[in-house]
């Protein structure tokens, strides 16, 4: 086959060789089916991926809510269980009125327990986010033994007490000295009622 026989007019393409049909064929196919994946293909191809990943998004959160869902149950009863706490919380914690005798029962317990005080200081009290609490700043002197049966009684008294900040150092004649902070805590402080100035008749 002589190339240089054939009319390379398009319009004469009738007439080509079959070869040259073929691979001109082949040439047309191999043109239209690139710029079909460029231009149409290429883009449904992203659009798939996103879609792929929103499906893999969207199954991680139904698996997420659907476990929350199986145990809701078992939330509700760790709710109610801690609300329940809370509640057995909040009875332990002394009201305004109990207060006074609650520092007494603090100092008491640590001169049974057979510590001198050198120092006993209630501080102003600190407002969280539902209760307030109220820090006592206290220095004993004492063996060992006698600190540590202040702390137990101190955690054995009837309201919640807490000791925070301890600091001991030997002293002289076995006996130790210990800085801390013992804290209680009140659902709320209470604000003095203002009180109502009478006022005097002027007599006549």
């Amino acid at each position: 086959m002589n190339l240089s026989e054939i009319n390379w007019d398009i319009n004469a393409a009738g007439s080509w060789p079959l070869p040259i049909k073929m691979i001109t064929a082949f040439i047309i196919c191999a043109v239209v089916a690139g710029a079909s994946y460029y231009f149409i293909t290429i883009d449904q191809l992203a659009q798939l991926e996103q879609l792929e990943e929103e499906e893999g998004r969207l199954k991680k959160l139904f698996e997420k809510k659907q476990k929350k869902a199986v145990n809701l149950e078992a939330y509700r009863a760790q709710l109610n269980q801690i609300e329940s706490s809370l509640g057995e919380m909040l009875k332990q914690m002394p009201t305004q009125e109990e207060l006074a005798s609650l520092l007494v029962d603090i100092s008491q317990t640590g001169l049974a327990s057979g510590l001198e005080f050198k120092l006993f200081k209630p501080g102003g009290a600190a407002r969280r986010e539902f209760y307030s609490e109220l820090p006592i700043s206290i220095n004993v002197v004492g063996k060992y033994e006698e600190l540590g049966l202040f702390v137990s009684g101190l955690a054995s008294l009837p309201r919640i007490v807490t000791v925070h900040n301890i600091n001991i150092k030997p002293g002289n004649k076995k006996l130790m000295t210990m800085t801390a902070t013992v804290k209680t805590y009140n659902e709320g402080v209470e604000q003095p009622a203002p009180s109502k100035k009478k006022r005097r008749k002027k007599r006549r």
